[in-house]
């Protein structure tokens, strides 16, 4: 049996930046002589001053300084691995564990910065940038994992007899370095090693490539609409839309973007048809138009290198290799879990649709249900089976309040106190970003701080997400953490409050929870902050349960107008809606799950993505009123880096367990503010990050492994067979 590979940290951040790895020329010592000056001079490389332990200087960056920090900062790192690779004395954990934990602070500076202009900043000066320096982090990220020396100093420390006396975190810590590079190719031969890397080289640029097209597809399709074509929409979206039209400088227009935020509600809302048509073929036919930005023979190329390389490995394919790391541990154990769900949701599909068509029939539409239909009418079958309009629920959910809900919810359950960062205070990367102090409540203590950037721009990819400038160790004195959340809610009129629908603040307490594991880590050392895919998810999840409890409700959703609290008879009227439509949010989420295991599953000889998605689609059953939530060339998170690919079902598995958690707290005296549940939630499922293995901090907390039960009965489906977990 194989043993278990984890991400390298140092790995793992890279591969997130750009893809995985391959091989280097310049020796490190050459190329530290040659860009010393640089290093000196450029602020993407300098320590960080200031208050707080030190702040990224985000007020700084300079496109024309990425590419020497990065060069001067991998020779550094090399330089850094060099010197404990060719240490005299014999290994031991603190002169090569350690000290590899120590190396590599000075290019980790230059990835947050990387990080940011990639994602938040992105721009055609940069994409350059980044096609540019893609493969040559490759070569870099090859060169450490492919150092035999320095391996050989790990492995004796893994093997060492001295191991087994350290701490239990030691001991995993040790396992996860070992690990991350056994799996990534250090065992293998010379030349598969050469092709390994070679294999990675060539990822690496696929991986941009793809992302890069995606991008270009959102800010190249905007749908501009003349006042007479914004039937249905409210007036909240209205505003917006007028607002992004001013900024593309088409003022007196409005302007529908190529992104999720812009294209739900108008799906949910356009009583215009043809235009309900137009705006879901565009925004699902990213990727996929045949043009210079399609990414079909891409993922074509991605999947047979991704086969070919997990075979010198001497897995039979890409998902063996990559679930070996994670809870599920085969992809077989993801299948089940995900086919056992898939014939509840698509049976409330039809339920759904059946719903809709009568609706349709009954106003005389003359029309069969589309897929460009089903935002539209499930909110008239939402009105008329629960009497709930999701935009009078949306009046009451204004961004800022939510955001001090979230503050709450961590104030009772994590002993966090956030307060704003005058302005000034802190650098920031653009005006829209919003600085919090966190302390602990009861001493004060320091934690850090929390970065939000709220808005949708050009340049800054689609989606919510969570990131860490910095994260908590305390091996070399204790470090405040650096987090962060990212949003593209749609900016409202000047004076007007942000609005947001109930999945968007959804999404905002789960993208919170992210920051939340993050600020409450309490590990040693960095590579312990690392996260397992189909774990990691799972606490963020959770917090999501927390938006519906009584104490948010009743303090924080009041009206943007009035300010008056949201009434009784409508939260009732979510509550009573809560699985409402979970058919085609299940279907359009398993879809994407399915097809991303499937396709790591099989030999990529002459595959056709868009042949393959189709045919699975058509064998699985899949309604033809429902898309895949993530349609395969636009899937950035299997396609632009290897984060999630054959990993995209972690969300559902991270789910059972949030299900089976939530169960907890329901049951506990206090309920979800029960005292004595929240501190074993942040003792064995928050500050633990990847120090125990997960299984174990479940069962730590839980006194059990979870079960699906709790899970099916939340989405309101039928209770099927026990699924192991």
């Amino acid at each position: 049996m194989k043993k278990i590979p984890y991400p390298l940290i140092k790995i793992a951040v890279i591969a997130a930046l750009i893809a995985p790895i391959a091989a280097c020329q310049q020796t490190p010592s050459e190329q530290v002589v040659s860009q010393s000056v640089q290093q000196m001079e450029n602020p993407l490389l300098a320590p960080w001053t200031g208050p707080y332990g030190g702040l990224p200087a985000f007020d700084k960056m300079a496109l024309a300084d990425v590419k020497p920090a990065l060069e001067a900062g991998m020779a550094r790192n090399l330089a850094e691995l060099d010197s404990i690779a060719n240490n005299p004395a014999p290994p031991t954990f603190e002169n090569t564990i350690v000290a590899y934990e120590r190396a590599g602070k000075d290019l980790d500076r230059v990835f947050t910065y990387y990080g940011i202009l990639r994602s938040n900043l992105s721009s055609p000066e940069f994409r350059a940038i980044q096609k540019e320096m893609a493969p040559k982090l490759s070569a870099f990220n090859s060169k450490i994992v492919q150092n035999d020396k320095l391996f050989a100093r790990i492995k004796a420390v893994y093997e060492s007899d001295d191991l087994k006396t350290l701490r239990d975190d030691q001991q995993r810590l040790a396992y996860l370095i070992y690990d991350s590079f056994a799996s990534n190719g250090a065992t293998l031969s010379e030349q598969a090693k050469a092709r390994y890397a070679a294999i990675n080289l060539e990822l690496s640029k696929l991986h941009t490539q793809f992302a890069n097209n995606v991008l270009a597809d959102e800010e190249n399709y905007v749908l501009f609409l003349q006042a007479d074509q914004l039937g249905g929409l409210p007036d909240s979206l209205v505003k917006a839309a007028a607002q992004a039209a001013k900024e593309r400088g088409q003022e007196g227009k409005y302007a529908i973007t190529n992104t999720r935020s812009s294209m739900d509600p108008f799906l949910t809302f356009s009583t215009e048809r043809g235009l309900r048509e137009k705006v879901w073929r565009t925004y699902y036919s990213r990727g996929d138009n045949g043009d210079a930005h399609d990414n079909n023979a891409i993922i074509a190329e991605i999947l047979k290198l991704r086969h070919e390389r997990v075979n010198l490995l001497g897995y039979d394919n890409y998902a063996q290799w990559r679930l070996s790391n994670r809870m599920a541990k085969h992809p077989e154990n993801a299948l089940q879990l995900m086919e056992s769900v898939w014939p509840a949701a698509i049976a409330r599909v039809s339920e759904e649709v059946q719903d809709m068509q009568a609706i349709a029939d009954s106003e005389g539409a003359n029309i069969r249900i589309q897929p460009w239909d089903y935002r539209f009418y499930a909110e008239k079958v939402r009105k008329a089976k629960y009497d709930l309009d999701s935009n009078e629920v949306k009046q009451y959910l204004q961004l800022d309040k939510l955001r001090d809900a979230m503050f709450y919810v961590a104030g009772r359950l994590f002993n966090f106190d956030f307060s704003p960062v005058p302005a000034g205070t802190v650098p920031v990367f653009h005006a829209d970003v919003q600085v919090f102090e966190v302390k602990d409540k009861n001493s004060g203590e320091l934690i850090g701080l929390w970065y939000l950037d709220p808005f949708a721009r050009q340049g800054k990819r689609s989606g919510a997400w969570a990131n860490s400038y910095r994260s908590f160790t305390s091996f070399d004195g204790q470090q405040s953490v650096l987090s962060s959340n990212n949003s593209n809610f749609v900016k409202a009129a000047p004076g007007e409050a942000v609005l947001i629908s109930w999945d968007d603040a959804t999404t905002f307490f789960h993208e919170f929870g992210h920051a939340l594991h993050a600020l409450s880590s309490k590990v040693a050392y960095p590579t312990l902050n690392s996260g397992v895919r189909d774990y990691t998810e799972f606490q963020s999840q959770l917090l999501e349960r927390w938006l519906l409890t009584d104490e948010v409700i009743n303090n924080y959703l009041v009206h943007h107008q009035t300010g008056q609290p949201i009434p009784a008879e409508l939260v009732a009227k979510i509550k009573q809606a809560a699985t409402f439509n979970e058919g085609f949010k299940t279907t359009e989420y398993l879809a994407s799950a399915l097809i991303d295991l499937k396709l790591h599953m099989v030999d990529p000889t002459d595959i056709d993505p868009d042949a393959f998605e189709r045919d699975t689609l058509t064998a699985m059953g899949m309604p033809k009123e429902v898309v895949m939530r993530h349609r395969t060339p636009q899937f950035g998170h299997v396609f632009s880096g290897e984060g999630y690919s054959a990993g995209y079902y972690g969300y559902m598995w991270a789910e059972v367990l949030t299900s089976d958690a939530a169960q907890a707290f329901a049951e506990a005296p206090g309920g979800f503010y029960d005292q004595a549940m929240a501190d074993k939630l942040v003792k064995h499922l928050f500050s633990v990050r990847n120090a125990q293995d997960p299984a174990d901090a479940y069962r730590a907390f839980r006194g059990r492994d979870a079960k699906v039960d709790a899970l099916m009965q939340d989405r309101g489906f039928m209770v099927g067979k026990s699924v192991k977990m």
